[in-house]
């Protein structure tokens, strides 16, 4: 009798089977059961190589290339590549940073910033003669003893609560980033901000708190409230205040991660509409290393206590 064959023992249906499934493991397919019964394969995706929001914190992939002989018009299209790359990456695309350090400008912010000394005495007569017009459609006297000097202390005061319009982030580091070899959480939690609602132009008050891990680069603490200053001295909605914080400080540090809580106090929710006086707004973001990792999202919310009660 002949002894069994090696071949034989590879093709039985359980042997193969077994590949089957060892080789699907490898590829990254799993089995599950559909509703009617059937066995699929799902492909099981990783969660670092397709991130949920920040587009820019996608891993980067390098493929080798054969080297090949390079006429003379490949030359001059590969110097023309180069001069492009080189262009782009002296100006990287920022969401909230525009070139010349101003943040988000609008139609008239360049014009106000660029003014001059009678440009700016013209502005504040329009605004003062807006202020007289608002005074008497409500039914006051603009004329009386109280109110006389009220447009003109309204105009300048509108001018201070958004003087973050005219600040430039590079002017506000002012350099004051230092390759101190450090990687592990920064906090810097409970900074007073102030900011308009742009839907009604009443105040919103309340708390920022930032938290980044750096990249071996660290930043001046006292950078982080002034750029949550800059970007609340504007009109502005809460959640766009708060990813314009994360942004900025990503785009001028370039950390592993960046996130920020505000916790606010919206009076045009106290003082009308539904007039809840105890309610506070939370938002968050959360980009790099903190929208990745669960547990180094749950050690900076537990940091801010952000779930106190």
């Amino acid at each position: 009798m002949a002894p069994p064959s090696p071949t034989g023992a590879r093709d039985s249906p359980g042997s193969s089977a077994s590949e089957k499934q060892r080789s699907s493991k490898k590829r990254g397919y799993s089995d599950s059961t559909g509703l009617n019964g059937e066995k699929r394969h799902v492909v099981r995706r990783s969660s670092i190589s397709k991130p949920g929001r920040d587009q820019r914190d996608e891993p980067v992939f390098k493929h080798k290339r054969r080297k090949r002989r390079q006429t003379g018009e490949d030359n001059d299209s590969a110097i023309a590549e180069a001069a492009t790359t080189s262009v782009s990456a002296s100006r990287q695309e920022s969401p909230v940073i525009d070139f010349d350090g101003l943040s988000r400008p609008s139609v008239g912010t360049r014009q106000r910033l660029e003014e001059s000394a009678e440009e700016k005495a013209a502005r504040l007569e329009r605004m003062k003669g807006a202020v007289k017009t608002l005074l008497e459609c409500v039914g006051e006297d603009p004329e009386r003893e109280g109110l006389l000097a009220t447009p003109e202390r309204y105009a300048k005061a509108m001018m201070t609560f958004t003087q973050g319009y005219e600040q430039n982030v590079f002017d506000i580091v002012n350099g004051a980033i230092f390759q101190e070899g450090h990687s592990e959480m920064v906090v810097v939690k409970n900074i007073d901000i102030f900011s308009l609602c742009e839907h009604h132009l009443v105040p919103f008050t309340g708390k920022v708190h930032i938290g980044y891990i750096p990249n071996n680069a660290v930043i001046g603490i006292s950078k982080l409230p002034r750029i949550a200053d800059m970007f609340s001295r504007r009109l502005q909605i809460q959640e766009r205040l708060t990813k314009d914080i994360a942004n900025a400080i990503f785009d001028v540090l370039r950390p592993q991660g960046v996130a920020v809580v505000i916790e606010s106090s919206h009076l045009c929710m106290v003082m009308r509409g539904v007039q809840k006086t105890n309610s506070t707004t939370i938002t968050s973001c959360m980009l790099g290393c903190f929208e990745r990792r669960e547990k180094t999202r749950n050690e900076f919310l537990s940091l801010i206590n952000v779930n106190r009660q």
